[in-house]
């Protein structure tokens, strides 16, 4: 949980903070670009590692946007927040910036000032509005605004293919029926009531009943695996050759999107075997680091429980001949 600014409590500690420090080696100096700054947990652990080593932070919240700044003052002109969607990721970046990458960082899913707030509709802990918005100044459609305009199917659709949720025909179908009775969900505890009454809840096990319903339906609000696979390819190209490119991922389906990619782009072909020509567009372009994923400590997830499903992969740049 991030402390205040100012309290007297440590700030956050990042998820895998030593292992990605380990893989993006911020200590060769030079530029890094870290997609989702969050907090700034992870940038203050890469401008720490060289005096020779500037940031650029980049965050679709505004408000962790001005958190990670504020703790990262004392870095003065070493950090350069931006406020966007780190899939613009090329067009962020400067001509200039585009030549001096050494490395990118992209920590998906939520932050934890976000899941903490007890106002943005991100955790079933808070009575909020079912916002879950990762900018809640944008035009957006809410979390809400989603139950109450889709039909069942594609609300099933949602539940299962973003949340993997089993009971997914039944939690759409209630909402629906909820809907058309004039009681439309607008708010956390009323999904989370619902949620449980529609799967039969009982206490069994670490995760809650409405923890895979919120997970897809933040995912479907802010288009989360939209486009991902082509944000990596592009902050790959954008390496210099020995950059170092590290993705942190929170479930299954993004994790499969950063495995497919990076093996597409060692050159590992992903095309059907009885496929005469590569159509994927393999290209060896990056040696992978992490052949297996890699996975808090013990002592990280006792720590801090949020971590137990985290995964990072990483790869470096070839140097091409």
């Amino acid at each position: 949980m991030a402390a205040p600014l100012g309290g007297k409590d440590a700030p956050h500690r990042p998820v895998l903070l030593d292992e990605t420090i380990h893989y993006l080696a911020p200590e060769r100096g030079g530029l890094f670009v870290d997609c989702t700054v969050g907090p700034g947990g992870h940038s203050e652990a890469i401008l720490e590692s060289s005096n020779a080593t500037r940031v650029i932070g980049i965050d679709l919240d505004a408000e962790a946007l001005r958190y990670a700044s504020e703790r990262l003052a004392r870095f003065a002109e070493r950090f350069r927040p931006v406020h966007a969607n780190f899939r613009e990721i090329g067009s962020i970046l400067g001509d200039a910036d585009k030549n001096e990458v050494r490395g990118v960082l992209v920590d998906l899913g939520v932050s934890s000032l976000q899941f903490d707030s007890s106002a943005r509709g991100f955790s079933f802990r808070f009575d909020a509005p079912l916002d879950m918005r990762m900018n809640p100044a944008s035009e957006v459609e809410t979390a809400a605004d989603l139950l109450r305009r889709l039909p069942e199917e594609e609300i099933a659709r949602i539940l299962f293919e973003y949340g993997e949720e089993r009971r997914s025909r039944r939690i759409a179908k209630w909402i629906v029926e909820s809907r058309e009775q004039g009681k439309p969900i607008e708010r956390t505890t009323t999904l989370v009531d619902l949620v449980q009454r529609a799967v039969g809840y009982k206490k069994t096990g670490n995760i809650h009943p409405a923890t895979r319903t919120f997970q897809a339906l933040r995912i479907a609000v802010n288009q989360e695996l939209d486009s991902l696979d082509r944000f990596i390819e592009t902050a790959i190209d954008l390496l210099q050759p020995d950059g170092r490119f590290v993705g942190i991922s929170f479930h299954s389906l993004e994790d499969r999107i950063l495995k497919q990619e990076l093996r597409r782009l060692s050159g590992y072909c992903q095309c059907p075997v009885r496929v005469p020509v590569c159509s994927c567009g393999a290209r060896r372009a990056v040696e992978i680091l992490t052949k297996r994923p890699v996975t808090p400590s013990a002592i990280e997830v006792d720590e801090n429980p949020r971590a137990r499903s985290a995964k990072l992969r990483a790869c470096r740049k070839l140097t091409l001949i």
